[in-house]
């Protein structure tokens, strides 16, 4: 008998994991492009089709609706913005605000560049995922001092508080 060796299966799953990567980059690109040019309650799922040039039965297998792919989208630009916060931090109270500087200085930059046009309906999903995302980070930086404190509040607790506080502060006009 030959030993024969055997490519291994996890190749074809990486493939599969990099088209998947690239079909949802060109489906968020497309909306951010899309953003730019006009509000987001008058983008379709056909206009981030055409400008993705991805079929309709591929955007549903990745997204429920445009909404979805809009927190999607956010989620993905997050981590890294949020990555940079904390790092010289070194009480509680600094760590757990620690994402404002690194997030605020994200919202500049891009409102400068090029103003996405949400619309009433887009900028109330846009804050409610960024609550949403901001306290579970929040909450995970706070977790572990928290609870060792046998504090009267819950670290969840504090944590929606500041994240909720942050996203119904007004931006500048």
């Amino acid at each position: 008998m030959r030993n024969r060796t055997r490519a291994p299966v996890s190749s074809a799953s990486a493939r599969t994991d990099v088209r998947i990567q690239r079909t949802r980059a060109l489906l968020h690109e497309a909306l951010g492009a899309l953003m730019h040019e006009k509000s987001y309650d008058r983008i379709t799922v056909a206009d981030i089709l055409q400008r993705a040039r991805v079929s309709r039965s591929t955007f549903y297998i990745h997204f429920r609706d445009k909404d979805a792919l809009l927190t999607s989208s956010m989620r993905a630009l997050l981590p890294g913005t949020l990555s940079t916060g904390g790092a010289g931090a070194s009480d509680g109270a600094e760590r757990m605000a620690a994402f404002s500087l690194p997030l605020l200085t994200h919202i500049h930059q891009h409102r400068r560049s090029a103003p996405a046009r949400l619309g009433e309906r887009g900028r109330a999903i846009l804050h409610e995922h960024l609550r949403r995302v901001l306290a579970e980070w929040i909450a995970s930086t706070i977790e572990e001092r928290h609870r060792s404190r046998r504090a009267p509040v819950t670290s969840e607790l504090l944590a929606q508080h500041i994240a909720s506080t942050f996203v119904l502060i007004p931006a500048p006009a």
